[in-house]
């Protein structure tokens, strides 16, 4: 007997779900970029690694966020491009690079490695400028280097770097936790850098270039700070016209949570956390509401995920790859198919070998993660209209705490006569059964497939280059009268496709 019941309203939609929103984040952080997207300083090899870009490749990232985090706030991007040979050895104040735990950044892997990436994966780049220690014309060069198409300098310096037509970059962040790493500023400081910085990057779309650049400004989890930062924002002598099409922040969950020590009270504490995702997207949704209701202004979580305390910075923040990241990964994609009508994108971290990638490295090996797995067979929600789902799920209370967990998920979306539902049983020790019901569809007569991650795994479970294939998601069966039966076991994850 089913213990939980969904209901997909077909015909009630929330909003379009951007590809974006399966967004993807690469920071100069540990074997992230060297042996991960680039073969190491210290390896006999140059270039991308194949067997990387491969798996990248079959995901179809929609974007890609590079190169920061921390470390943007300490990097000039001027120092890697040009021939490597003649390019500096720089510091970076924030994050270790290699195995050798060392504060220095080679630049062999500079912004036309970059964007030459992005265009072989067929994603967006989105480029973090530096505020923190740089300046408006640094971000200004950088856009006109990128995008411009003209006879200047450093047009024409793209153009003996190898790549005659302008790379079309649209997302450009203005800044990165500068409330933080990126200068420790008051929201108001900010506020004022921001427009100073808005003021030169911005002017470029009207003047300089086709693309319709889209600027990005850096919040904070403490939404009072993002209250008082766009409040200065409009105060400018621009008043409110909100020089800015999207305000970030970032969610990292578990880093209290030992993965080799956690219990099943730390995996409902855990996935618990990683659903307060959905109050910060309400409460960032509302503050731009309250203030700027002049503009549209989009809603992106650049920097969310699983943060362990087996990752740290001597390690270059590595944790092992196991099923209940992956499963938390679910949860939130949810989350954010829910929340297509104010969201605009969202960059998981990270890309590769460090926090919750999706691909892991060793020196000949790459292999992929449960969480790449999430992301794939989420992948058919891209590009489909976000349909509400009415969830009654059984629930349980954390140990020590009056909060509830829900144990059973949903999201839905609606497209070219298709209807794709994922469902994640968050329960780490029983299974639920649910009766799922979508009206206006007729499931008994209807096309269905339906597939599964993780049956035959536990929560703690880690992913090996020898145990990778086990982890790819098998066939489900489903029992389809007027409604749809699905048995889930314990701590897996599901998606099922009605034509």
């Amino acid at each position: 007997m089913a213990d939980a019941r969904i209901t997909v309203r077909t015909e009630s939609p929330i909003g379009h779900v951007d590809p974006a929103l399966h967004g993807h984040f690469a920071e100069h952080l540990g074997r992230c970029v060297y042996d991960g997207l680039w073969h190491s300083d210290e390896d006999t090899a140059e270039g991308y690694r194949d067997d990387v870009v491969s798996l990248l490749e079959a995901l179809e990232m929609p974007v890609l966020r590079w190169p920061g985090g921390c470390f943007a706030d300490d990097y000039h991007w001027k120092d890697g491009v040009g021939p490597r040979d003649d390019r500096p050895r720089r510091r970076n104040l924030f994050w270790a690079q290699g195995p050798n735990e060392l504060p220095e950044e080679s630049n062999a892997f500079g912004t036309d490695e970059f964007l030459q990436l992005c265009e072989r994966l067929d994603t967006e780049a989105y480029l973090a400028v530096n505020v923190g220690s740089g300046t408006p014309q640094e971000a200004t060069d950088w856009m006109e280097y990128c995008n411009y198409d003209g006879d200047t300098d450093l047009a024409n310096r793209r153009r003996e770097n190898g790549h005659d037509d302008p790379y079309g970059v649209r997302y450009w962040g203005v800044g990165n936790e500068n409330w933080g790493c990126g200068g420790r500023m008051s929201p108001e400081q900010y506020a004022r850098e921001y427009r100073r910085f808005a003021t030169y990057a911005g002017a470029t779309t009207n003047v300089m270039f086709e693309t319709d650049i889209e600027l990005i400004a850096c919040g904070f989890s403490d939404h009072e700070w993002n209250r008082r930062f766009l409040e200065e924002v409009s105060s400018g002598p621009t008043g409110p016209e909100f020089p800015l099409d999207h305000l970030t922040l970032h969610h990292y969950y578990g880093q209290t949570i030992s993965v080799a020590d956690a219990d099943e009270d730390d995996y409902d504490r855990f996935l618990h956390d990683a659903l307060e995702m959905e109050t910060h997207i309400h409460r960032l949704a509302s503050a731009i509401d309250a203030v700027a209701t002049t503009r549209d202004i989009g809603v992106i979580i650049d920097e969310w995920g699983a943060w362990h305390t087996e990752a740290v910075p001597e390690n270059g923040l590595e944790q092992p790859g196991t099923v209940l990241d992956a499963l938390s990964a679910a949860a939130v994609l949810d989350i954010f198919t829910r929340h297509s009508d104010v969201l605009t994108m969202t960059n998981i971290a990270q890309t590769v070998n460090v926090l919750q990638c999706l691909v892991e490295t060793d020196t000949d090996t790459a292999w992929a993660r449960p969480t790449y797995h999430v992301f794939d067979l989420y992948a058919p929600h891209k590009d489909k209209t976000a349909v509400t789902t009415a969830v009654d799920s059984p629930t349980r209370t954390l140990e020590d705490d009056d909060d509830d967990l829900p144990l059973v998920g949903a999201s839905a979306s609606v497209g070219d006569d298709e209807t794709f539902v994922t469902l994640t049983n968050l329960d780490c020790t029983a299974a639920h059964t649910v009766e799922l019901a979508l009206e206006g569809v007729a499931t008994d007569s209807s096309t269905i497939e339906a597939q599964i991650l993780f049956a035959d795994h536990d929560p703690d479970a880690t992913v090996t280059a020898d145990t990778a294939a086990e982890f790819t998601a098998a066939d489900l069966s489903v029992d389809a009268d007027d409604t749809l039966t699905i048995d889930l076991p314990a701590a897996t994850v599901a998606a099922i496709t009605v034509r």
